[in-house]
């Protein structure tokens, strides 16, 4: 980071939301040149990528394991470990430099219900926050309330924990495959986090798939793509400045010299 500019993003989520998964099915795409618009250019983190999609690269006579990624474990319960990706993109051939932390739901779970945010001071200068979702609790009519909920506290938290410019939220909606998440319950979450003041671009995915008809990575170029975008357009180099009606600005230049 001391060389050149690196884009760090915060991760976010419940235990089973995904994201671990997200990171190991977007090294494997890269890793097989199959995420669009985006080539691999660099890792400084070949070996823990290696490590949390090992479980994906298992099959048994054909049929993949039930379980694509382990259950991510820390070894300091205090500092988060960030994965180093280089992506070099195919549109101009730009290169981007993404440190992604890969964090245990239970450190989401603290911060919600202890407000335990010492581990998330990060996030006050990441660049954008991925908030990930288990889609299928949004499907489920017995736990797509509390859910909602949740992301409500957590927004909560988030916004209490950064006081200065927040970053930009990208809600990742996993588990696409099964389903597209309805527009009336994206628009009950934008709701819920308009309460806290925060707002979000929603991306679908599916970084694993059970449906023939779903490719697997599915969406994760498009969160590549959000999370790289610009947060601003250039300022106008040469703003036009028309004369207001009935000014006499020509025939009051220089009048006083």
């Amino acid at each position: 980071m001391r060389r050149r500019y690196v884009t760090v993003v915060g991760i976010v989520g419940d235990p089973e939301a995904g994201k671990t998964a997200c990171l190991a099915s977007l090294y494997l795409l890269i890793s097989n040149a199959m995420l669009d618009g985006w080539s691999f250019a660099d890792s400084s983190t070949l070996m823990a990528f290696e490590e949390i999609s090992r479980g994906a690269r298992r099959w048994h006579d054909g049929h993949p394991p039930d379980e694509m990624t382990v259950h991510t474990e820390m070894a300091d319960e205090r500092r988060p470990g960030f994965l180093h990706l280089r992506l070099r993109r195919d549109a101009d051939d730009r290169c981007i430099d993404l440190a992604l932390p890969d964090l245990p739901g239970e450190w989401t779970k603290s911060l919600v219900r202890s407000s335990r945010s010492d581990r998330f001071e990060f996030l006050k200068a990441a660049d954008v926050i991925w908030l990930l979702i288990d889609g299928r609790t949004l499907t489920d009519r017995e736990k797509r309330q509390g859910t909602i909920t949740r992301l409500g506290q957590l927004a909560a938290r988030l916004r209490a924990l950064i006081t200065d410019a927040f970053p930009r939220l990208l809600l990742v909606i996993t588990h696409q495959d099964l389903g597209a998440t309805p527009e009336n319950i994206l628009g009950r979450i934008a709701d819920e986090l308009k309460k806290h003041g925060v707002t979000a671009e929603v991306v679908g995915t599916a970084p694993f798939s059970d449906d023939e008809n779903t490719k697997a990575g599915f969406g994760l170029a498009s969160l590549i793509d959000a999370t790289t975008a610009s947060r601003s357009s250039a300022p106008q180099f040469w703003p036009a400045s028309p004369p207001r009606q009935s000014s006499r600005t020509f025939l009051n230049y220089r009048r006083d010299q």
